[in-house]
Parts: structure tokens; C-alpha cells; sequence
């Protein structure tokens, strides 16, 4: 069938990774159906009042149409609308319309299902709609999320966590968890053993992400063992975490990064031995799925949807204390503890989270819509 994916975030050319899940997710259904890409992003720096930017990326058609921002929201709210009409003209028309994120660019979702009688479902990936954020809603997205999700034929979270937040908030009634997908052809273990032990992380270091207490667990942890190293790094303020690094003389031991492509990431994954997310909040991280996909066990904590796909097997779960951090840091150091041989990592992200897999539960729910 003919699926369009329209989204709140998708990558483009001001923010070359944001939604970049949410494109995982259209290009595992292109492999069951017939996928095209429509989105829309202000831009403060454009003269011209709209760019088409329409590209053929890793075999689907991506139409991205650049609007000028301005300083107006409604002003801006209006030519993004506009924006998504011109698009979907030029698109081929859609058997269904596959939504994400409920933010009131989703409104257009209402207007195709209204006019052209199009139903629609919704992936929603958002963390502001968890409970240690839910303070932080404003009445108005509340509102919006609220009427984009009642008309959805399907809200699909991406873990239990997020569906139950919200029910709570009542948002939707028919619901599917569908998780993030992994590229296993991409990201599979190494097959040479490493030298020396390697603690990795890959963010957008923000304050939510907690790097700077990463590196005070490496730095304390190499107080009592030397044969290690920490590499950090990531789309965000790497220049930061190297002046705190060189503040305590820890360049030997712990090695930054800046943003890489997709395949150096699976390459740094796999030639790591554990991948560390300290975050205060996630719903269901992407790269804790593609580090387990590569055989390197993690620590992370026990927030959101990550105990839904992190046991004993895959890693160790710890709350946001920087003394379990280090524990755990040691623990998977002096490999005290038993967990998956990489073989058997890889395969549980074949059986639960491949291009297959989570395309095949896309079109089931496509199917019952239809």
C-alpha cells in the first residue's frame, strides 16, 4: 500500500539528526510498502517564503519544504500548513498516513483525513509527555495532542512506559507499542577480541544526558584500575567536556568525539565492551538497541521504557546515582557479573527489534485501519 509519513521532527538541513528514528522507522516499512516523506521546518536565515528540497534518500522519496521563519508563531504556524498542502499535492496519494509526534504540525493529519478521507495513525517518540515532565505541558499542546489523538485510527508509543503516560493523560484510546528499529545489517558484533576495555557513549550532551557525571565515575574508577578508557562524544558541546577533561589530566584514559555518521557509530559500538546512558529521563533509546545490536552489553538507568529492553542478560539497570554509576562501571570492568555472549545480543535485537520485525508490526496496524 501507499504510506505517507509526516512528522513534528525529521532530519534535514538545520538539524541533520533530529527525528532520525522516525526516518528508521519509514524506511523499515519501505520494505513492505510503497513509502514517501513529506516535512516541513522554518528557517530564520531563508529570504525566498518557501524551498522545496525533494531528494530520493535511502530509496524513498523525501519531499522537505523549507518555509521562512519569522518571529510571528502565528505567522509561522500558518505558512507551515501551507507549506504541508503544496507538498502533499506533489505527493502520490496515500492508502494512509503514518503521523509522529502529537504537535500541532500533526493538524494536517486532521485535514487530509477530513478532506480526502485519508485515516491516519500516530507514532509518538516525545518524552514531554512522560510523568517527570508532565508539570511542563502547557494547556494549549495538551489541548492539540488531544484532538490530533482522537481522531487517530492508532496512537503507536514506542514503549509500555509512554503508552501509560498516556492513557494518563488521556490521550487516545487505541493503542500499539511499536519500539524504535535497529539496522542489523549495520549494526552487528565485532569478531576480533579488543586490547584494552572501553566504556562508550554517544549523545547530544545535553544536561539531561549527565556527561560530566560520566566522567567523574571514569575518572574516579581509574583511581583504582588503569587498563581502561572512556570515549564520549556526540552532536553537542564536545569543546565543554574536553576543558573538564583536561581540568583533571584524564586526556590519557578519556577520549571525546564530535558527530558522526551512522556507520561510525555502529563501528565505535562495536569495538566498545559497554555503552553507558546515565540519562535523567528516555522513552526508548535508539542506542541502547544498536549497542546490544553490536554484542556490547550497557549501563543505563532505570527510567522510561529502558527496563522494557534491558535485563540481567543485556546489561545492568541502575537508578540516577553516581555511586551505582561507578559500581557498575567496575562491575562491567572486572567482568563480575554474567551477561549475553554478543551472539545472543544480537540476536534478541533480531527477534524484537530488526527492519523486520517492526515493519511487519506497522503493517498489521495498517491493515486493521484499512
Amino acid at each position: 500500500m501507499k504510506v505517507l509519513f509526516i512528522s513534528s521532527w525529521f532530519p534535514n538541513r538545520l538539524e541533520t539528526t533530529n527525528g532520525n528514528f522516525v526516518q528508521r522507522h519509514a524506511e523499515a516499512v519501505s520494505t513492505l510498502h510503497d513509502v514517501e516523506v513529506l516535512h516541513a521546518i522554518g528557517d530564520f536565515n531563508q529570504k525566498e517564503i518557501f524551498v522545496f528540497d525533494d531528494k530520493i534518500i535511502n530509496g524513498i522519496r523525501t519531499l522537505i519544504i523549507y518555509y521562512k521563519n519569522s518571529k510571528n508563531p502565528i505567522q509561522n504556524f500558518i505558512r507551515r500548513m501551507k507549506a504541508y498542502k503544496m507538498g502533499f499535492e506533489k505527493m502520490r496519494t496515500p492508502d494512509i498516513v503514518h503521523a509522529n509526534v502529537l504537535h500541532n504540525n500533526m493538524l494536517f493529519a486532521i485535514y487530509i483525513k477530513r478532506k480526502y478521507k485519508i485515516p491516519y495513525v500516530v507514532s509518538e517518540h516525545w518524552s514531554g509527555f512522560l510523568k517527570i515532565n508532565r508539570s511542563k505541558l502547557s494547556f494549549t499542546s495538551l489541548f492539540i495532542a488531544r484532538i490530533i489523538a482522537r481522531k487517530a485510527s492508532c496512537l503507536l508509543p514506542v514503549s509500555r512506559d509512554l503508552k501509560e503516560d498516556l492513557e494518563k493523560l488521556e490521550l487516545g484510546k487505541n493503542f500499539k507499542v511499536v519500539g524504535n528499529v535497529v539496522d542489523t545489517k549495520v549494526f552487528y558484533p565485532a569478531v576480533s577480541q579488543r586490547n584494552i576495555f572501553t566504556f562508550l557513549h554517544i549523545s547530544n550532551l545535553i544536561p539531561l544526558k549527565n556527561p560530566d557525571l560520566m566522567i567523574e565515575a571514569a575518572i574516579r574508577l581509574r583511581k583504582e584500575y588503569e587498563n581502561f578508557e572512556f570515549h564520549i562524544g556526540g552532536d553537542g558541546d564536545v569543546a565543554r567536556l574536553n576543558n573538564i577533561i583536561e581540568k583533571h589530566n584524564a586526556q590519557s584514559f578519556i577520549k571525546t568525539f564530535g558527530e558522526i555518521s551512522h556507520k561510525d557509530v555502529a563501528e565505535k559500538m562495536r569495538n566498545s565492551d559497554c555503552f553507558i546512558l546515565f540519562s535523567d529521563y528516555e522513552n526508548l533509546p535508539c542506542v541502547l538497541l544498536e549497542s546490544i545490536s553490536s554484542g556490547t552489553p550497557v549501563i543505563a538507568t532505570r527510567v522510561g521504557g529502558i527496563p522494557e529492553i534491558v535485563n540481567e542478560n543485556q546489561g545492568i539497570l541502575i537508578n540516577r546515582s553516581t555511586e551505582e554509576l561507578y559500581l557498575a562501571m567496575k562491575n562491567m570492568l572486572t567482568r563480575n557479573l554474567n551477561v549475553d555472549s554478543p551472539e545472543q545480543l544480537h540476536q534478541y535485537i533480531l527477534d524484537n527489534f530488526s527492519v523486520a520485525t517492526v515493519a511487519k508490526d506497522f503493517s498489521e496496524v495498517y491493515n486493521s485501519v484499512l
